[in-house]
């Protein structure tokens, strides 16, 4: 138990008496999430873990989708008003999600719920109920909402209603504990207040800390700086390589199965003097295993080692035929995926980041001949073969 509540967690709200609940029987948790985008990263599964770790000591685990939710928009980690989603995209983002979180969650063994089942039939007087448990003055208090007010950025009057929907979550599942992250906790501590209120029990509240990204700022899609479940297993070691060595160790606690004891091994190797790099080959293979599998991680692990300690080419590489005998670079880049818009193509070009047959591009107006193989390579690790 004390692994389950203590390893990753920031904070359990009551972790004394949810610990004697847990003595008693096993409990009912849920994780919450809204499928606001198609692509799970590595701060993502931090919370999807945990939920598993409940799974495997045979806790009744929730999985919730936030059907209704996701129409609001939940700007606890923003500094703007969140684009609000149709019910058709909740549900299309939610297939892709489940089938990237099936690689950590057994959804055969966890109730699936949607929201929208019970806020979508709450009238207009039960939902003026729910208001009036909370000020405008908690609202208002929240950090992301100051720097809001300050810099003149508007709050829309439906953004209070989130965490009012996300609380009632709780009731309506009659949960004994729901787990998220740290960003999370005012939302989630509102479901703790209308379930005492409404049904006279309480709700333990667990955070999870936030996870920084390739690059020391909190993992972000916005930054480029995160670590995809289904990133191949080439991008995922890269991305361990290129991280921070500060990060290291948290990576190992927080995104994989390695026992306390191996982690605290590796800790004190670092700190008698160890190499940081050997740490991070550790870490990726680590990753890769979880998500790809052994013989990908020790494939990952030689291809690294072959294209950046040797500087060698990779043994594959994808080969794509475009149609064209000529392409203009930025255009290029966005038809083979390399950059994922060409936006972010002219970025990589200006930063030096972008070579064909070894060559770097320096304009972004250039033309590419296609009537002869080229090897169009972005960055370190993406390669691919292009050709007419």
């Amino acid at each position: 138990m004390n692994n389950l509540l203590d390893r990753g967690v920031m904070d359990v709200i009551v972790k004394k008496d949810l610990e004697e609940l847990m003595k008693k029987r096993k409990i009912t948790v849920y994780l919450g999430i809204d499928p606001t985008s198609t692509v799970i990263h590595l701060g993502n599964c931090i919370a999807l873990r945990k939920l598993r770790d409940f799974q495997n000591e045979g806790h009744n685990v929730i999985f919730l989708v936030g059907s209704f939710t996701a129409l609001i928009g939940d700007t606890s980690d923003k500094n703007a008003m969140r684009k609000t989603l149709t019910p058709e995209e909740v549900q299309e983002n939610f297939q892709t999600y489940k089938e990237q979180a099936s690689k950590i969650l057994d959804f055969s063994k966890c109730k699936i719920v949607y929201n929208a089942d019970w806020l979508g039939k709450l009238t207009l007087q039960e939902l003026i109920g729910l208001a009036s448990k909370f000020t405008v003055q908690q609202m208002i208090e929240r950090e992301m909402y100051q720097v809001r007010l300050q810099e003149g950025k508007p709050i829309g009057l439906h953004e209070f209603l989130y965490p009012l929907m996300q609380g009632y979550d709780s009731v309506a599942l009659d949960v004994d504990l729901e787990i998220g992250g740290n960003d999370q906790l005012f939302n989630m501590l509102a479901g703790r207040t209308l379930q005492k209120v409404l049904k006279n029990r309480d709700k333990h509240v667990m955070t999870l800390p936030l996870i920084e990204g390739t690059d020391g700022r909190k993992m972000s899609k916005s930054y480029g700086n995160t670590i995809n479940i289904n990133d191949t297993p080439n991008d995922q070691y890269g991305k361990i390589m290129s991280m921070k060595d500060e990060l290291i160790l948290r990576y190992f606690t927080l995104c994989t199965d390695l026992s306390d004891k191996e982690i605290k091994e590796i800790e004190s190797e670092l700190k008698s003097g160890g190499n940081p790099r050997n740490a991070k080959m550790r870490l990726g293979r680590e990753i890769v295993k979880l998500y790809h599998g052994e013989k990908e991680a020790q494939e990952a692990e030689e291809n690294f080692i072959r294209v950046f300690q040797k500087h060698d080419m990779p043994e594959v590489i994808e080969e794509m035929a475009l149609g064209k005998e000529k392409m203009n670079i930025v255009e290029l880049l966005a038809i083979t995926k390399l950059a994922p818009s060409k936006n972010e193509a002219r970025r990589l070009i200006e930063g030096g980041g972008v070579k064909i047959d070894n060559q770097k591009i320096e304009s972004d107006k250039e033309e590419i001949d296609l009537t002869s193989e080229k090897t169009l390579q972005v960055g370190r690790r993406k390669f691919m073969k292009v050709r007419k």
